[in-house]
């Protein structure tokens, strides 16, 4: 990840947060910003294109940002990054916003990772339990590893709890191996 990402990501958090932007909409219009800027080879070649005057640039993003129903905050914020060189690492940015947007709403990432598909009442039970331990709601994805046997490992940050069959297993075996 680009060095400068959480220093771009924590201004916007400044920005968003004194001018009181549903911080949702402004993520979500980050986001369709960047898909058109990926969908589109010609509309790169031209921000990227360090030989083309910032002015035509500023006037094609108002183009954009009009059409899109962009903030004008949004709007502005990309217009910076344009202007010093770093829209190509648009993506590191927004993806460093939303973790600052997250840790300010309390919201914690959790990845799960079960033997077997969850049905979403299993899920919602999961999720439930990994908030308390994570003190605060959670943003779950999940992962299947036929090679746990059953259970699941939850992974909030970098702490690890393992309540598959697979570790209950191999904590058995050091158990019987040590007595």
């Amino acid at each position: 990840m680009a060095v400068f990402a959480p220093r771009y990501a924590h201004a916007l958090a400044q920005v968003i947060d004194a001018k009181k932007l549903d911080i949702a909409a402004a993520q979500q219009q980050m986001r369709d910003f960047a898909g058109t800027l990926s969908g589109s080879s010609d509309l790169r070649e031209v921000l990227l294109n360090p030989s083309i005057p910032q002015d035509q640039k500023l006037r094609l993003l108002d183009a954009i940002a009009g059409r899109m129903g962009m903030f004008r905050e949004i709007r502005n914020f990309i217009a910076v990054i344009m202007d010093h060189h770093r829209l190509a690492a648009f993506d590191e940015i927004i993806a460093e916003y939303d973790l600052v947007a997250d840790e300010d709403s309390g919201i914690a990432e959790a990845e799960i990772t079960s033997a077997h598909p969850l049905h979403s009442d299993d899920r919602a039970a999961l999720e439930e339990q990994v908030a308390k331990l994570a003190g605060g709601r959670v943003r779950a994805s999940y992962r299947e590893d036929s090679s746990l046997l059953g259970g699941a490992i939850v992974r909030i940050g970098s702490t690890v709890y393992d309540g598959s069959v697979l570790a209950q297993l191999q904590q058995l075996k050091t158990q019987l191996i040590n007595a």
